[in-house]
């Protein structure tokens, strides 16, 4: 079972600059603006994993009625999945939307 640790900080993004506000109803893990995010937790919002290499969103999946971002890790190549925030660039969603990606 996933551990869940409530950590809702804001952020400045170190991919686009944008100053990320915290989450309206969870936990904030990625840029609302450009959808990255940082490899920093082992299980969501511990902030444990050593890593630390930028996540680039690589596609977009909906699963068990939920919207998760797919992303690859640029430094450990591990890939991880955020559930989508009700605040997140729906522009970039769309995009992503169109993406295949392949483990």
């Amino acid at each position: 079972m996933k551990k869940f640790t409530k950590n809702n900080q804001p952020f400045t993004c170190i991919k686009c600059g944008y100053s990320t506000p915290i989450h309206p109803s969870s936990s904030r893990d990625h840029c609302n603006n450009c959808l990255c995010g940082l490899h920093v937790d082992i299980h969501p919002g511990d902030r444990a994993n050593p890593c630390q290499g930028l996540l680039n969103p690589i596609g977009f999946e909906i699963k068990n009625s939920k919207s998760r971002i797919v992303y690859r890790c640029e430094k450990c190549s591990q890939i991880v999945k955020n559930i989508t925030a009700p605040d997140d660039s729906s522009e970039e969603i769309i995009k992503l939307s169109g993406k295949t990606y392949s483990i």
